[in-house]
């Protein structure tokens, strides 16, 4: 005993010195003599670096001209307010109920601290005594540790240390806090530290200052909290565990006994506003018998409050994840972004995304007897800025609820692996737009053809892996579409064997980089395949990535990588720069115009989407099937918004043309009416304008004439033909006068103008004809001679004579016909020679 009170004379030798000095109190180590103790003191640091609270980030969408909030992420559920922000009673709550010398000490009361320090010597630990303003410390040193990472052993007991240097029941302890406490005083106002505890301060749970408390316990403000309210969330903080009053099922301070312990700790805090005068007697009594009766009120977070706009969201907080300029790791970007207070404004248009849900809901259902899928999702061209997002499922990262049905994943289906945990769907015939970039860039022309018939081909060129060799007989979706057709007419339709013939003559590595210079990739980064089944669409892709290609087609060619965020305001009030699209001319603006012009096809008659554009504005579009109608595409672009909807497979392999999951209709009929609906409000919305007409060279093709090769041996035809820049095509015997074996006609005939690389198909002839003999002119005896020796029979009117001559003839002269064939004859009535002694 004699050794506790030599400790407690000695510390309060130390107080009465630091007093005396204009210095606030301090508790000197045990053991230590007055002196070195204030020598120990002065040497700790003085000010206190209180940094920014943690805060709640919210991500906005645009609503109209106004930006609501879509979703919440915090640690911390804290709403900094300002001072005038909080209510009186507040204000008085606290000081009365845990600093009632609070305007008057110098961040140190110096009766509390005695008693601190008397409880210390006498074996009861450091305890009580505490001003606001070394409580704000102890919550500011506790704020640095919340915010380290508790990943590893190490980490976690590093952010042990840290909690223990910051709150634990140690006289060093005490001192620093202290020290700190009265630095804090000379550098901001009374006011100024009381907002800062009252913003700081623990609510219980996940419940941080003053304005969430307010709003989670009794659903107001901290401006509107009365006195009585006010009383009872700063009991709170004495006790934050105990005494916090949102759960009713507590048997010690619970509804059923009226929240026993909180009352009890509030209205002793009542009891001392009174006594401080903060209170009249009636507003005494008038708060004392208000039972406590708390409105939970939750704040929820996530992405799964933002309905079905979850994925896009999703979508925003990888793009926070995944950049480096928010922390150097993960855990860091995640502890920024639940703690660090952003206003992330974003693309999303809610009109937009709110079609987009509506339409999918009608056409794709959540759960199904297979496990389908279904995205739709539009950028802006020019600006890469992403307009919508949706998909056919509920978002949860929730494992019960995930494991709990069909309808929910966590999995964004439009994005890539990095971005929301998909792989990425094979995308069919879309991917032949990049074998029709190639095919335009090497000079070929829309209207240019090729032989689509199926064959099998067993080289291709490929300057990036090595030629292609092997076997590869591609055949078509539909029967009929072989033969010899346009590129035009290839898109338009989809012919699968007219691309392959266009791939045959072009680089299968120049048709990947194609892809690549509009932004294409695979969803989980691997490179791009170059076999010839790649220029099908055999390549898994996100649909946000296609979406962003076709804008580049539709933006004369220069591609805008996509982005979600137009602006960022961190914690402080200070804006951040969000990531920035990256636009790249991908392809010159007039093959980009030539291949608009091109897939303008698909959606008119006749085309594999046709009806679709109802718009009356410039649409391109280009539809894509999987090998066994696995996967669905359809992807459209106008000049001002581009979508892809894919519709398919998550798991399994179910034919979606064998399906009939909703409208009574297949999902591949029903694309074109989704993406009617989809494109129809992007116009109404945005507009379009005409694309830019491309030049004739890339529509038309350089002209050539296709020359008389009539008699002209197959291979020295074919040799004219190449010599002219121009391709060939057996078109097998044909019945003609010509030598056997020679050519006999062509398709386009000889004459026509035709562009450069067009096909013309070569007949032979089978000798079969003969060609009728000229006998104009002829008496009637004499043509009918040379007709008949050459196997042909002369046809008069009656009345005739041998010596009447042949006028005309049909066939006429030169035609090549079968033997046998009646050659009309028109004649023309002899005159007579006139007799001996005639005339007169």
């Amino acid at each position: 005993m004699l050794g506790a009170v030599g400790a407690f004379v000695g510390m309060s030798a130390v107080a009465g010195l630091l007093v005396t000095a204009a210095v606030t109190p301090a508790i000197a180590v045990t053991g230590m003599a007055a002196n070195n103790g204030i020598g120990v003191f002065e040497g700790l640091p003085e000010y206190l670096q209180i940094g920014q609270l943690a805060q709640p980030t919210t991500i906005y969408a645009k609503n109209g001209d106004q930006d609501v909030p879509l979703a919440t992420f915090y640690s911390q559920n804290r709403l900094p307010v300002g001072f005038d922000q909080m209510s009186q009673a507040v204000k008085d709550a606290a000081i009365a109920g845990e600093d009632p010398r609070f305007y008057s000490h110098g961040g140190v009361d110096i009766q509390g601290t005695m008693r601190g320090v008397l409880s210390t010597v006498s074996g009861g630990g450091v305890q009580g005594g505490s001003s606001i303003t070394q409580q704000y410390v102890k919550n500011v040193l506790l704020q640095k540790c919340e915010a380290l990472p508790v990943k590893t052993a190490a980490e976690k007991k590093t952010y042990q240390n840290c909690v223990d240097d910051s709150t634990g029941v140690t006289p060093d302890r005490k001192v620093k806090e202290m020290k700190f406490a009265i630095g804090l005083e000379k550098k901001y106002t009374k006011d100024q530290i009381l907002e800062g505890y009252l913003n700081i301060a623990g609510f219980g749970g996940s419940v941080y200052g003053i304005e969430a408390a307010a709003r989670y316990y009794y659903n107001t403000t901290a401006a509107a909290l009365t006195p009585a309210q006010a009383a009872s969330l700063v009991a709170i903080v004495n006790e934050p565990t105990g005494l916090k009053i949102d759960n009713p099922a507590s048997t010690t301070n619970g509804a059923a006994d009226g929240y026993a312990k909180n009352k009890d700790r509030r209205d002793y805090i009542l009891g001392k506003m009174y006594e401080y005068k903060k209170l009249t007697k009636a507003q005494y009594d008038d708060a004392i018998k208000t039972p406590i009766q708390p409105v939970i009120t939750p704040s929820a977070r996530g992405c799964q409050t933002a309905g079905g706009a979850a994925y896009f969201c999703d979508f925003v907080q990888k793009i926070i994840l995944n950049d480096a300029s928010f922390g150097k790791d993960l855990d860091t970007r995640t502890a920024n972004f639940n703690r660090g207070g952003y206003k992330i404004y974003t693309s999303l248009d809610m009109d937009l995304q709110k079609v987009a849900e509506d339409t999918l809901a009608s056409y794709v259902p959540q759960v199904y007897k297979v496990d389908i899928g279904g995205v739709l999702v539009g950028v802006q061209p020019g600006t890469g800025r992403v307009l919508y997002m949706a998909q056919n499922k509920q978002y949860s990262q929730d494992p019960d609820v995930l494991n709990s049905g069909a309808q929910y994943t966590s999995i964004n289906y439009a994005t890539d692996y990095a971005y929301g945990a998909s792989g990425g769907f094979q995308v069919g015939s879309t991917y032949k737009v990049f074998t029709l970039a190639e095919w335009l860039k090497q000079g070929h022309s829309l209207n240019e053809t090729v032989n689509a018939n199926i064959r099998t081909y067993t080289k291709f060129k490929d300057t990036c892996d090595g030629d292609w060799t092997g076997t590869y007989r591609p055949t078509n979706d539909s029967s009929g579409e072989e033969g010899i057709r346009t590129a035009q007419s290839a898109t338009t339709q989809s012919i699968n064997t007219a691309f392959i013939a266009m791939a045959s003559q072009l680089d299968l590595c120049q048709i990947r980089n194609e892809a690549e210079a509009f932004g294409v990739h695979t969803a989980t980064g691997t490179p791009l395949g170059t076999t010839p089944a790649s220029v099908l669409g055999t390549n898994n892709i996100a649909p946000l990535t296609m979406a962003t290609a076709f804008a580049g087609i539709a933006n004369n060619g220069l591609t805008c990588s996509p982005i979600a965020i137009d602006k960022i305001v961190s914690g402080d009030g200070k804006e951040v720069a969000p990531p920035a699209t990256k636009c790249t001319q991908s392809i010159d603006p007039a093959i980009a115009n030539a291949m608009a012009k091109g897939l303008q096809g698909p959606l008119q008659s006749g085309g594999t989407a046709s009806g679709m554009n109802t718009t009356g504005k410039d649409m391109l579009g280009k539809t894509g099937t999987t090998e066994n109608n696995e996967q669905l595409w359809l992807v459209a672009a106008t000049t001002k918004v581009a979508g892809a909807y894919w519709v398919g497979n998550v798991t399994g392999h179910q034919d979606m043309r064998r399906i009939y999951p909703t409208h009574g209709t297949t999902p591949a009929i029903a694309r074109t009416a989704v993406m009617r609906s989809m494109m129809s409000a992007a116009v109404g919305k945005y507009g379009g304008d005409p694309f830019p007409a491309p030049p004739s060279k890339l529509v038309q093709g350089v002209q050539v004439a296709v020359p008389d090769l009539t008699g002209k041996s197959p291979d020295e035809a074919k040799t004219i033909l190449t010599s002219l820049g121009l391709d060939s095509a057996d078109g097998g015997p044909q019945d003609s006068a010509a030598p056997a074996g020679t050519v006999a006609s062509t398709n386009p005939p000889a004459g026509s103008q035709v562009g450069k690389g067009t096909v013309i198909t070569i007949y032979t002839s089978n000798q079969s004809l003969v060609a009728i003999p000229n006998v104009v002119g002829q008496k009637f005896s004499v043509a009918q001679a040379a007709l008949a020796a050459a196997g042909f029979v002369a046809k008069v009117g009656p009345g005739f004579t041998p010596d009447d001559v042949v006028q005309a003839m049909d066939p006429g002269a030169g035609t090549a016909a079968k033997a046998g064939t009646q050659v009309t004859l028109t004649l023309q009535k002899s005159t007579p020679t006139p007799g001996p002694g005639a005339g007169g």
